[in-house]
């Protein structure tokens, strides 16, 4: 490994951590809201260990790549995802994603495999999910961040929203790398014509409280890149130097918590990364 991939493997895994640690603390923040509402608002602490989910398996996938190869070769990548799913099935995969991975597992080539549920692809937020250490790898070059992340996406989701979701997370990430003052201008640079881009310009500027912008774009609710993602941005910005604020702040608009948490987490990790006490509660990873 020369130094240039050593330095950027290295914020990959500073993501990953903050990705992996978000999973794992939204994925204990399911059930009634009487009794999870008062929790989050307490920021009373779940009790470990926190087991993480599909969104950090295929972070883990990306990482491994990353490690060998200093790109997304989608192959490499397409086997990984249908490896550990395969090794471990129980991790919160949706039916479409496992439906996915099952066929590549068996042998049919990704591209086929990822137009098998929807014939123009998955719009969903999965390949959103896992691109943080995408963005991480490749801070510093902006179109680079874009491709890899359109890479890392499209083998489960092919479909463009889904594309524009990854990309839009993994360009998120590379921003948090820098000292560059405003998010949105950056991943709005980059990002695709898109309803996951509307409704980043929507959000870009707002200035309320979390419900009012869940309200406004989503949280999640109907597991869409678009409906994900920009709530998922505007978290990331409003507290990219607080870990815990950050994931408080966002798991506090309930949603698809697991997802929106290990976004914000993939990113916010890069500026301040998870407290000591919550990565020791989160499963260890493997």
């Amino acid at each position: 490994m020369d130094r240039d991939h050593l330095s950027r493997f290295g914020r990959a895994e500073r993501s990953l951590a903050g990705l992996s640690v978000g999973d794992a603390f939204g994925e204990q923040h399911f059930g009634l809201p009487t009794t999870i509402v008062p929790r989050i608002e307490a920021r009373q602490l779940p009790e470990g260990p926190w087991r993480w989910t599909d969104d950090t398996a295929m972070a883990l996938s990306i990482r491994d790549v990353l490690r060998e190869h200093g790109a997304i070769d989608q192959d490499a990548l397409a086997a990984g995802f249908a490896r550990r799913f395969r090794e471990d099935r129980m991790r919160g995969y949706g039916a479409k994603a496992q439906d996915i991975l099952e066929a590549i597992y068996s042998g049919t080539p990704w591209k086929i495999a990822a137009r098998l549920p929807y014939r123009d692809g998955s719009k969903g937020n999965g390949g959103a999910m896992r691109a943080a250490p995408v963005g991480a790898y490749f801070a510093g070059d902006l179109k680079q961040v874009a491709e890899q992340a359109r890479r890392s996406a499209e083998i489960t989701h092919a479909h463009p929203e889904g594309i524009a979701g990854a990309i839009a997370v993994a360009l998120a990430a590379a921003w948090a790398c820098t000292g560059e003052v405003n998010m949105f201008d950056v991943v709005l640079s980059a990002l695709p014509d898109s309803e996951t881009r509307r409704r980043c310009e929507s959000i870009a500027d707002f200035h309320g409280a979390v419900w009012q912008a869940a309200t406004r774009v989503g949280a999640g609710e109907n597991v869409l890149a678009e409906d994900t993602v920009p709530f998922s941005l505007w978290c990331a910005a409003r507290h990219i130097d607080s870990y815990e604020d950050a994931l408080w702040a966002t798991v506090s608009a309930l949603g698809d918590r697991d997802t929106t948490c290990a976004i914000v987490g993939g990113i916010v990790a890069l500026r301040s990364p998870p407290p000591d006490s919550w990565v020791r509660r989160r499963e260890p990873l493997r």
